[in-house]
């Protein structure tokens, strides 16, 4: 079982990227955030083809972390439907990895 993912959500501004990224944190749901941006996304929206720019969230938790940590963000994303998807982490530093559960278990 894979006890380590990457999270990620895009929103739709520097601002509102580093709240999310902050109160996540300051929650312990996740480790560390990284903010990028921006980036262009291009998708289908209420049947038609849309263009914006955003910036992309990415958060290092723990599988058993990342059901809190979707509640908290559905709960201050500013979309109707925010992006919310993980990657499962396969590998890495361990000691890295300790840092990443101590940080989101409150140790």
């Amino acid at each position: 079982m894979t006890t380590h993912v990457l999270a990620c959500t895009t929103t739709d501004s520097e601002r509102s990227a580093r709240e999310l990224a902050a109160s996540a944190i300051e929650a312990r749901l996740a480790a560390c955030a990284q903010v990028e941006g921006p980036i262009t996304s291009v998708y289908r929206w209420q049947g038609e083809v849309e263009t914006a720019t955003e910036w992309r969230v990415t958060y290092k938790t723990t599988a058993g972390r990342y059901p809190d940590l979707e509640a908290h963000l559905l709960a201050r994303h500013p979309y109707d439907t925010p992006e919310l998807i993980t990657t499962p982490v396969t590998g890495g530093s361990d000691a890295y990895l300790r840092w990443l559960e101590e940080q989101v278990s409150g140790s």
